[in-house]
């Protein structure tokens, strides 16, 4: 791997180009011999694709008309994007379609076909935290801001991933994720904070690993949030 510091022609890359990958850490910038992914089409890889799919096949076909997607393209001009140069960006119509329902259908949410009225992309909970990570139960606690308009809304999610367990000298970490749990909002019983014991955890969690969590809030118009961590925890027995 080489570190690199850009003058005053190029000053960002990111990506691979040929047989090289440019990134850059907080160390700074890098670049390193561009390695060609597995494909091992696990179980996991073929449903992600499968969804895609999917939705790639609704927003062409009906219930969706060129009303509902200029729609979608009207709710993703107001919304800015960072792309990976940090530059400030707008996704397609079609790109918020596509990244809002695979996240609520990956938590055995009903597609929303219907463009978002509210013109922007739901809060943040800067109260998340996931804590008591176990390694003889295997699950782990997570509290959250229930004072937030998701939690009392039917269709409404909060979606977490866990990171992959890491050792507790790892002070920095950019995945692999796995989805970990989802949290579903409830008119009638608004949800409390904290929620004990979530159940499905995707990695085997052992005495002393640091792991990082993360999560999203889904709204039920279908909008979705950036993802939002909370600081790593480290797992007792």
């Amino acid at each position: 791997m080489a570190l690199v510091k850009y003058g005053g022609g190029v000053v960002q890359v990111s990506g691979s180009i040929a047989g090289t990958t440019h990134a850059r850490n907080r160390f700074g910038n890098y670049i390193r011999s561009r390695t060609k992914p597995v494909n091992p089409k696990s179980p996991r890889q073929e449903q992600a694709r499968a969804i895609i799919m999917f939705l790639a096949e609704q927003w062409r076909e009906a219930p969706m008309t060129d009303v509902i997607r200029t729609a979608w393209e009207t709710y993703a001009n107001s919304v800015n994007w960072q792309n990976k140069l940090g530059e400030t960006v707008k996704l397609t119509g079609f790109n918020h379609f596509v990244r809002s329902n695979a996240a609520i259908l990956a938590a055995s949410g009903a597609l929303v076909t219907a463009g978002p009225l509210d013109l922007g992309l739901p809060a943040g909970d800067p109260n998340f935290v996931v804590s008591n990570c176990t390694a003889a139960g295997q699950t782990a606690d997570v509290a959250f801001d229930d004072g937030m308009d998701w939690a009392g809304e039917d269709d409404a999610y909060l979606v977490c991933q866990m990171g992959e367990p890491q050792n507790p000298t790892r002070n920095f970490f950019n995945g692999p994720w796995r989805n970990c749990f989802f949290l579903s909002g409830n008119t009638a019983v608004p949800l409390v904070s904290p929620s004990l014991a979530l159940p499905n955890i995707p990695f085997t969690i052992v005495e002393g690993q640091k792991i990082w969590f993360r999560a999203a809030i889904i709204r039920a118009d279908g909008r979705l949030s950036t993802k939002f961590e909370c600081d790593p925890v480290i797992a007792v027995a």
